[in-house]
C-alpha cells in the first residue's frame, strides 16, 4: 500500500461558524500556527495578503470572508492551512483546527441542491461527510479560488519559482 491509499479518505476538518468543514488530506502541505500578514492592496478582501513562509512567499485567504461570515479576531487557536491545488499553493486562515477524519466513500453523500441564496458556502461544497452523528461539509479546493484570485496567486506562485532558480 503506498503512500496516497492511507491518505485517500482522509480529511482534515476545521470549524467555521458553526460549521466543520472537510478538505482532503492530499491536498494540504502543512499547518501552522496564524502568523504576520503583508496586505495586497486592491485584492478581495477575503485574501488577507502573504506570508513568508521559510524564504517562499504564500498568499493568504480568510475562510470564514470567502464564506461571507462575520469576521472575527485572530486569536492563539487560529491557523493557517497551506494547500496545494494544482501546483498553486496558498493558505487558509481558519478559526481553528478540528481533526484528521477517515471518511468512507459510501459516507460520502452529494451536496444538497437547496437553492438558498444567502448560503454562499453552498457552492465551495463539493460533498457531505457523515462522521459517527455528525455532518462535515467537505470542500472543493478548486472552488475555494476563483478565476479572479488564481491569476494573483499564480503570480506570486511563479515568482516564487523564479527566486528558488
Amino acid at each position: 500500500m503506498n503512500e496516497f491509499d492511507t491518505q485517500k479518505d482522509k480529511y482534515i476538518t476545521f470549524k467555521s461558524g458553526n460549521e466543520y468543514y472537510g478538505i482532503k488530506i492530499e491536498y494540504v502541505n502543512e499547518i501552522i500556527v496564524y502568523q504576520e500578514i503583508t496586505e495586497i492592496p486592491e485584492s478581495e478582501d477575503y485574501i488577507k495578503g502573504l506570508i513568508n513562509l521559510r524564504g517562499k512567499i504564500i498568499p493568504v485567504v480568510d475562510v470564514r470572508l470567502r464564506f461571507k461570515q462575520k469576521p472575527i479576531e485572530y486569536n492563539d487557536r487560529t491557523c493557517i492551512i497551506v494547500l496545494n491545488v494544482n501546483d498553486i499553493v496558498v493558505g487558509l486562515i481558519v478559526e481553528q483546527i478540528a481533526e484528521v477524519v477517515e471518511i468512507q466513500e459510501e459516507n460520502i453523500l452529494p451536496p444538497p441542491s437547496i437553492h438558498n441564496t444567502d448560503k454562499v458556502q453552498n457552492i465551495f461544497v463539493q460533498a457531505i461527510g457523515k462522521v459517527g452523528d455528525s455532518v462535515k461539509l467537505l470542500l472543493d479546493p478548486d472552488k475555494l479560488l476563483n478565476d479572479d484570485d488564481l491569476t494573483v496567486l499564480e503570480k506570486v506562485n511563479d515568482e516564487n519559482e523564479v527566486e528558488g532558480e
